[in-house]
Formats: C-alpha cells, structure tokens, sequence
C-alpha cells in the first residue's frame, strides 16, 4: 500500500525546500506509532520526525488517519487494473477471486512491513470509523467489475453483495494470518486463496 514515489515541497520561511515522499512520512509515522502508540502520536511529532512542517504534512496525507492507508488511491487504481485484466470468459466468481489474491500480494521487504501496516489497521479502535470509509471504496470496486462482468448496476444487490463478501473474507483472511505467531509458516496469499475456494465449495459452487 504504500508509495515510494519522492515529490517536491514549497520552500520553507527561511528558504529551503520542504521536500519528503510518502515513504517517508508512513516510515517516520510506523516509528513513533509502534514507540508511543497510534493515539498518543500527533502529526506535529510526524512532521518535526521527516524533517517538514504540518503545513507540507498536509500536502501528502489529509489526517494521521491517513497514513496507515498509505496512497489508498493508487492502490484502489492497481486493484482495478487487478480486475480488468481477468478474462471475460472466467466465471465471475473466479475473476473475483483472482484479482483479490493477486491484490493482497506486497514485498517482503516493504516498509513499514505489510503485517505491521494491517496489524495498526485492525486492531487500532481510533481508525475504525475511518477504516469503514476505505472499506466500502474497496468493496465498490468489485462492485464495479462485477456489474461490468454481468450486465447490472454497480448498486444492484449482486454486485453489492459480492463486494461484501470479498470483503469479509480478506477480514478473516487476515485476522488468521495476524494470528499466526510466524507470518512465514502460514502465507497470507495461501490464506485468503484457502479462504475465497472455501466458501465456494460451503456454497456448492463448482
């Protein structure tokens, strides 16, 4: 989820360039978070951290909530790449589960860690409310594809209930995963497969 991509800032009161990226920033956050704790870590501590003020903070990510999510728009771009580039031929449900695999799949050694990154994400109260609006973009991209793929509106029922259910089996999916005390004995990309084809074959789907 995150971007390594460097941008160039305004110039600071004395004259120097404010210029980070957001790695930087989601790095220098990660820090103080995984220190202080998510709710005790102001921005201003974030910016005084990457070197910049809370007005060029600003310029990269609109809240602290933000920066768990990394550059969330970019991400739901690759994901509907992920989407449109199964083949029309596949059942639905196939191309479904293809794009979804294939959108949980990071570097190993991304930073901060993808595992820390769901980790805050999932178990931090202060960002639930906030992670229910990242949530329902996501689910209305499936929304999206899946109503491409079967002729229907991206707000009729099944292409509404498909983006819901993918949803609630990557939750799963990765509470499983963050469960397992080594990342590297339970793959989280065999987890979220194992999951989806699971409830294909509770369902008695072919």
């Amino acid at each position: 989820m995150t971007g390594g991509r460097s941008e160039g800032g305004r110039s600071s009161a004395r004259g120097r360039p404010e210029a980070t990226s957001h790695a930087a920033i989601e790095q220098a956050a990660f820090t103080l978070f995984a220190e202080r704790g998510f709710a005790r870590t102001t921005l201003d501590a974030i910016a005084e951290a990457v070197g910049v003020s809370r007005r060029t903070l600003f310029r990269y990510y609109q809240s602290k909530n933000d920066i768990p999510w990394g550059q969330f728009d970019r991400t739901l771009d690759h994901f509907r790449d992920l989407l449109s580039e199964q083949a029309d031929d596949l059942p639905v449900h196939e191309a479904v589960h293809r794009a979804v695999v294939e959108f949980n799949r990071f570097p190993a050694d991304a930073h901060p860690p993808h595992r820390e990154r769901m980790r805050l994400i999932l178990a931090t109260p202060e960002l639930e409310a906030h992670s229910v609006l990242r949530y329902a973009e996501w689910r209305q991209v499936i929304a999206e594809d899946v109503a491409r793929r079967t002729g229907a509106q991206p707000g009729d029922l099944v292409p509404q209930v498909a983006g819901h259910v993918s949803l609630a089996i990557s939750l799963s999916a990765y509470a499983a995963w963050l469960a397992e005390p080594d990342a590297e004995t339970a793959p989280l990309l065999d987890i979220i497969d194992e999951a989806m084809a699971g409830l294909r074959r509770y369902l008695g789907v072919a």
